[in-house]
């Protein structure tokens, strides 16, 4: 190896680049940009204006951003479902200005008060609501009315009431407690808004009108042709801002106990400031509580700031408006570019060197050419799409998955007639049979999938353990691809990599970075976690016959590892094979105690060389169309048999792939070798002339059906 290569492998190895990728595509990202403002303006306002962090001075802050926070997450709200309500800050004003009445003039119990406040809020919400939602009006002017109209009776009521709410007192401990009380030092608005966050971020992350409210924002009628009440969820997001601002009134109208003729002016422009300044985007679909929270104390704070300077209301008003206009030429540019720059730097290739390929042009070698697997029957061309893995029973049924979501039945002995025996969604991949004939199925993109012999589909799991080192989620499951089954039940299966989903497997094997798994589902408590972890596109997994192993191919590697999961030599992990001609997927059991394994594609000089040049494999990524990389050949169809110390005992070809140009699975059967493949559109029969014609796989793991 020279100075080169090792500067290259050292490099790929040590220097992460490929964290910075990932940290680009995380959602919280858009929050560095307002969160690294909030820290400056915190430190600079903190060392310029003295007492501007006391203990007097926050208390006090806490108090007016858990009004002013409820405000902005209301507006919040509104611009995730796609609005925008440009009249909370008179919703806030009307709410101030009733309280003070029902309070101070008529002498109302506070619940009382608190309740009709929060009637009017939902009121006036949906009226918005009504007219943006269900009229489809345009929220802009819609809400622009709206401002107008509830400022008019604002202004109407305080003229008639101003005196009689000023000379008027609340004789009341909750009101007083309610605008000045505190729980072990902490201000209870303060706590109250806290709560309502906690429970919003809640429901925008975890639950399903969260995420309902964010695809309506992001794109309507995908969101309606997907089967979401649109109309009704926007009227609802108007409604919960409404309600939101209303109560915001009520806690300011208890910590102030006053109002006067600008009350609430110019408060919906510093909601906006807030909202958009934290990363809410204004064409909607993106937003977050972090976000309205960032953006509330940033505005707050810069509000004080300029007030505790001496700076004038106007002048104050106008900075904001600055702010606000370069928030938003901010948030379009960012947007704009962060999907280019993000293309640019997520792919990052590992140093990669593999052993010299083993000859296959030789006579002697175990790798021979042939043209064997030309002599294939062929069962269900045209009628399937995609069958990665095939699998049969001890009624002699042949199984399938396609790529339109299907797992299809052909029925023995001839697989002449086939059924949909479920359908369950994404592109089914490694398939097998547990004790009690359920069927165990991958799907990419969605985990760990159960049929039953009566054709109920269970989803046993879609997620297992993170790890504490992965900024990318690592506890989904992307590419969930092939699974086997221990004698004492618990099922492990094989995840390519948790970088990228099954359509972008070929990115992937330009990077061959460890990011791929086995992982391990125990029925019996329902868990899910990593057996192994950082393998190099894990792509098939078969169970050893002594029940404490197991044999998982990486594709990129192009080797074949054995793991020790039970008995004294739990956790062992040793090679088997590691100068395959091409890369492993599926590993099957053979009749004879030896083991098949399918390989995709054949190796080739060109690729091998460019694995040991990651540089050039990036900018190859960046440079060049996807349609024109170093691609495995996946054109060459082959299939061998090795046995557990990694000998190869044979091996079928079929060159130039006529029959079956990209083998991903075969499976043993009766004195029969069947076929699958990805990208092919039927299954291959193979008659194996010393194979036993008996041998059934299922009677093989389970013994004879009862």
């Amino acid at each position: 190896m020279d100075n080169r290569d090792t500067v290259a492998r050292l490099v790929s190895r040590y220097f992460p680049d490929h964290v910075i990728g990932e940290i680009l595509s995380k959602r919280w990202i858009d929050n560095a940009i307002p969160f690294t403002a909030l820290v400056l303006t915190v430190v600079v306002l903190g060392s310029v204006i003295p007492g501007f962090l006391s203990l007097s001075s926050l208390t006090d802050f806490s108090r007016q951003f858990a009004e002013f926070g409820l405000v902005v997450l209301a507006l919040t709200i509104v611009m995730i479902s796609g609005g925008i309500d440009l009249s909370v800050a008179s919703v806030f004003s009307l709410a101030v200005l009733f309280s003070l009445i029902g309070v101070n003039v008529y002498q109302w119990p506070v619940p009382a008060v608190l309740a009709a406040i929060l009637g009017m809020g939902m009121l006036c919400g949906a009226l918005n609501g009504v007219l943006v939602g269900y009229l489809r009006l345009r929220a802009f002017l819609t809400t622009l009315v709206s401002l107008v109209i509830f400022r008019s009776v604002y202004e109407i009521v305080f003229l008639k009431m101003s005196t009689a709410m000023m000379s008027g007192f609340a004789d009341s401990d909750l009101w007083i407690f309610i605008g000045e009380g505190s729980v072990f030092g902490i201000p209870l608005s303060f706590i109250i808004t806290l709560v309502i966050a906690a429970a919003w971020h809640v429901v925008l992350s975890r639950m399903r009108p969260g995420w309902r409210l964010t695809a309506v924002g992001g794109a309507r009628r995908s969101a309606h042709n997907a089967g979401i009440n649109v109309r009704l969820m926007v009227f609802l997001a108007y409604v919960a801002s409404g309600t939101m601002c209303a109560l915001a009134g009520f806690l300011f109208a208890a910590r102030l106990g006053s109002a006067g003729s600008d009350t609430g002016v110019g408060l919906e422009v510093q909601a906006l400031t807030a909202a958009v300044l934290g990363g809410t985007a204004i064409g909607g679909g993106r937003g977050s509580v972090a976000k309205a929270i960032i953006g509330s104390l940033l505005v707050l704070l810069l509000t004080n700031g300029l007030i505790n300077l001496g700076i004038s209301g106007p002048v104050t008003s106008t900075i904001l408006g600055a702010v606000l206009l370069a928030a938003v030429f901010v948030d379009m540019r960012w947007q704009k570019h962060r999907h280019r720059l993000l293309a640019k730097v997520y792919v990052s290739p590992a140093y990669l060197t593999l052993p010299p390929a083993p000859k296959v042009d030789a006579p002697a070698s175990p790798y021979a050419l042939n043209d064997r697997l030309r002599e294939v029957e062929i069962i269900g061309l045209g009628q399937i799409e995609g069958p990665e893995d095939v699998i049969l029973d001890r009624d002699d049924n042949l199984y399938c998955g396609t790529r339109h979501g299907d797992i299809v039945r052909f029925f023995g002995p001839d697989h002449k007639r086939h059924e949909v025996f479920a359908h369950i969604g994404g592109h089914p991949l490694g398939m097998a049979f547990d004790r009690s004939g359920n069927l165990l199925v991958c799907i990419g993109g969605m985990g760990l999938f159960q049929v039953a012999p009566d054709k109920t589909v269970t989803k046993l799991t879609d997620e297992t353990n993170r790890s504490w080192t992965s900024i990318v989620d690592d506890s989904r499951l992307r590419l969930a691809d092939d699974v086997d089954v221990a004698p004492d039940g618990r099922i492990y299966f094989s995840e390519a990599t948790v970088r990228y989903e099954q359509e972008d497997w070929a990115t992937d094997a330009l990077e061959s970075r460890a990011s791929g798994r086995i992982i391990c589902y125990d029925p019996r408590t329902g868990k899910t976690r990593t057996e192994i972890p950082k393998l190099v596109f894990a792509n098939g997994v078969a169970m050893c016959r002594d029940g404490e192993s197991f044999l998982f191919a990486e594709s990129w590697t192009c080797s074949i590892s054995r793991y020790w999961f039970a008995g004294p030599n739990q956790g062992r992990r040793e090679r088997v094979i590691s100068d395959l001609p091409g890369y492993p997927d599926n590993i099957n059991r053979a009749s004879d105690g030896n083991y098949w394994l399918a390989l995709l594609g054949m190796r080739g000089p060109a690729l091998d060389l460019a694995l040991t040049m990651p540089g050039f494999r990036r900018r190859m990524a960046k440079r060049v169309a996807p349609d024109q990389w170093l691609y495995p050949n996946i054109n060459t169809g082959c299939v061998v048999k090795f046995n557990e110390k990694g000998e190869i005992l044979d091996s079928l070809w079929d060159l130039g792939g006529l029959n079956h140009p990209m083998i991903t699975s075969m499976r043993e059967h009766r004195g029969w070798l069947y076929l699958g493949g990805v990208s092919n559109n039927r299954i291959g029969r193979y008659r194996l002339k010393d194979a036993d014609p008996n041998w059934c796989a299922q009677d093989a793991y389970w013994g004879p059906a009862p």
